[in-house]
């Protein structure tokens, strides 16, 4: 079996391959990539890819770089040049929702595209023709998170994700995005990936931590809670990896 682990970010996947390398001491990027002993690394497609084996699964971890392009980019070349036979997405995304508050993990039950409109053409928010408003997560490693979650004693939450090409920060256009797509919370990347893996028939799981909550205002900031959300969310996949094998 061959198992993708995406991250937007460098912070995202800091703590995965320092896990994947055994470098609990130091979990900075170019420290890890100075000292690889058990991560090949691969150049495609302008971007990095490192594969590794881990308890005897093949595991590539890749850091797409933020956006909707470089995550379809990315997600593509995971499953035609890897092989990838499913795809776990770790990082942070923005509440929306009221009752989401930073550190907090969230599952996507499904993904849309709150900045694709068309509708000038008669269609609804986040559709065009022989596309999708929403695309489902997979239910069987839907399943195997919230049995992860319990097993661990901690909380995870279900939640519409919905991605664009900014970083919104604007609370009338959060409110905006909720009430059109009724959704949870805001990110980047989730929505392309999910496009790319339903077009695969590969199954996939976008993760979240809370890192920025929606009371907050567009001061605050977000690098201090960047490390610590992708930290939380890191760990919670690979304890979903080691369910895994």
């Amino acid at each position: 079996m061959k198992i993708a682990i995406m991250g937007a970010m460098i912070e995202e996947i800091e703590p995965i391959l320092s896990k994947l390398d055994h470098h609990p001491e130091n979990s900075e990027l170019d420290y890890i990539l100075s000292n690889l002993k058990n991560i090949k690394l691969h150049y495609i497609a302008d971007n990095r890819f490192f594969e590794a084996k881990y308890k005897g699964i093949d595991v590539i971890v890749a850091y797409s770089k933020i956006g909707k392009v470089f995550a379809s980019l990315t997600a593509s070349v995971l499953i035609e040049h890897f092989g990838a036979e499913k795809l776990l997405f770790s990082g942070v995304a923005g509440a929306i929702r009221e009752d989401l508050k930073i550190g907090d993990l969230v599952a996507a039950t499904k993904l849309c595209q709150h900045d694709l409109d068309i509708t000038a053409f008669g269609h609804p928010y986040g559709y065009v023709p022989e596309g999708k408003i929403y695309i489902q997560s997979d239910p069987e490693l839907l399943a195997l998170a919230k049995d992860v979650a319990r097993r661990k004693g901690i909380e995870l939450k279900e939640a519409v994700i919905a991605t664009g090409d900014q970083f919104i920060a604007d609370p009338e256009r959060k409110e905006w995005i909720k009430n059109s797509f009724g959704a949870d919370a805001i990110e980047m990347e989730g929505a392309a990936v999910a496009v790319v893996c339903d077009a695969f028939d590969v199954p996939f799981f976008i993760l979240r931590a809370i890192s920025d909550a929606a009371d907050m205002d567009a001061g605050f900031d977000f690098d201090t809670f960047l490390k610590s959300s992708s930290k939380r969310s890191a760990d919670f996949v690979m304890s979903m990896l080691d369910r895994m094998v």
